[in-house]
């Protein structure tokens, strides 16, 4: 039983590249928490405004609706690998910024907000190389595993770096959290140039309007595809509550706790990556991906009732696992029916829908926090976020009744991979670059 419920490690060993940009991203995921909390605490001791911390996420919102659609057709038309080693050394230069105006007498505030939205940009660009990546480099078949095992190593950072960044901050101060983080950059660097090149697909359109437009039409066209995206949006949008979340500590008097909430998301992420082997066996993916979202919103809105620290780390761990398995069926589906050809525009439309939310979230947590006060804030969007699903699972059949055995999109991709691969090990022939015989063994 308990095998049963362990990750399933095939991606891991099957493929070399996908262990080298599983540590990269492990690394450098840990360095991006360790600032995810830092800059938020900076904001709140250089502003006291609540309105203010929640403003990053609106500046962060242009470069990712831009950069994304276009770094999606960037990662059809370019090397994937290149497109990831140059916008991760992009995120190293802001790290510097980041600690060079930590150690000045006194720090500015519009530095802050001008990293988090060239930061948003490098993302937008980088993301989609990678997510169009992993297709290649792993089985078909392995593909729910290796979604299981890139939640497992972000949510590893995710606890780790929260919970470390809470006492760095307090007890070394934000040049030491910066720091850590440009470190964690340089290393994850050394990972991802060993990975092998992988060029664009013959059938790839050249980076335009036009490519991107055929990369929206075919996502419109896909309904279940379309589910997955409003169920995201909407989670992150309404439930959304780390803005607030230093103002949270406030109101309990459990500044202590800080670091806690921050890692206690990603804990609950962890705990179902660590036991994720049952998401191999399950078919009915778009079912998995509306009940957890709903799961997501009534823990964040039972966390915004309690008056209790501890009650309110239990109900935000738990809301990780929920979205943590809805991101896992989500993934799934995506990587399991797009074409090669079309992967990375598809990448970019799937990085506005997980992370668009989270911004525009971050947005309404504070002005509500602002306007009706913390906790309002936070269990209002958590229960609009449950209701909200409700009405998507009767308005998107086509996501509710998804299938992997049968959906003609999975078993047409299926095929295609089984004839690409001519051979009983599906990921011992060329991948982009890859000589044939090399062993076949992300951020």
């Amino acid at each position: 039983m308990s095998r049963a419920l362990l990750p399933d490690l095939a991606p891991w060993r099957s493929s070399r590249d996908f262990r080298r940009l599983w540590f990269s991203g492990l690394i450098s995921g840990f360095g991006s928490f360790l600032t995810l909390v830092a800059v938020p605490v900076q904001l709140k001791e250089l502003t006291g405004s609540a309105a203010a911390v929640g403003a990053v996420g609106a500046v962060e919102l242009v470069p990712l609706i831009v950069f994304g659609l276009y770094g999606g057709a960037l990662a059809d038309a370019l090397d994937k690998r290149d497109l990831i080693v140059w916008t991760e050394a992009g995120q190293g230069l802001l790290s510097v910024v980041l600690l060079v105006n930590a150690l000045l007498p006194h720090s500015a505030v519009w530095p802050l907000y001008v990293v988090a939205a060239l930061s948003s940009a490098l993302v937008s660009v980088q993301r989609p190389a990678l997510d169009s990546l992993w297709p290649r480099i792993v089985a078909h078949e392995h593909l729910p595993a290796a979604a299981s095992l890139n939640s497992l190593r972000w949510t590893v950072g995710g606890v780790a770096g929260p919970a470390v960044a809470g006492v760095v901050v307090a007890y070394a101060g934000l040049g030491w959290a910066y720091a850590a983080d440009l470190l964690t950059f340089v290393v994850s660097l050394a990972y991802v140039v060993r990975v092998a090149p992988a060029p664009a697909s013959h059938e790839a359109s050249r980076p335009s309007l036009r490519a991107i437009a055929e990369g929206a039409r075919y996502a419109w066209n896909r309904k279940e595809l379309l589910g997955t995206y409003a169920v995201d949006l909407a989670a992150m949008f309404l439930a959304m509550p780390m803005a607030v979340l230093p103002f949270l500590a406030d109101e309990l008097h459990a500044r202590w706790a800080l670091g806690l909430m921050y890692a206690a998301v990603p804990a609950g992420a962890l705990l179902v990556s660590l036991t994720s082997g049952w998401t191999s066996r399950v078919r009915r993916h778009g079912l998995l991906v509306l009940l957890s979202a709903a799961g997501w919103g009534l823990s964040v809105a039972a966390a915004g009732v309690c008056g209790d620290v501890w009650l309110v780390l239990v109900f935000l761990t738990v809301g990780g696992g929920f979205d943590m398995v809805s991101g896992v069926f989500r993934s799934a589906m995506w990587n399991q029916t797009i074409p090669d050809e079309l992967r990375g525009r598809l990448a970019g439309i799937e990085l506005l829908s997980y992370s668009v939310g989270p911004q525009l979230g971050q947005v309404r947590a504070g002005g509500v926090a602002a306007w009706a006060g913390v906790r309002a804030s936070v269990w209002s969007g958590g229960l609009v976020c449950a209701g909200a699903m409700a009405v998507l699972a009767v308005c998107l059949p086509a996501l509710m009744t998804y299938d992997e055995r049968t959906n003609p999109h999975a078993v047409r991709m299926r095929e295609r991979r089984a004839g690409a691969a001519g051979a009983p090990d599906r990921t011992a022939g060329p991948v982009g670059g890859r000589d044939a015989g090399t062993e076949a063994v992300t951020t």
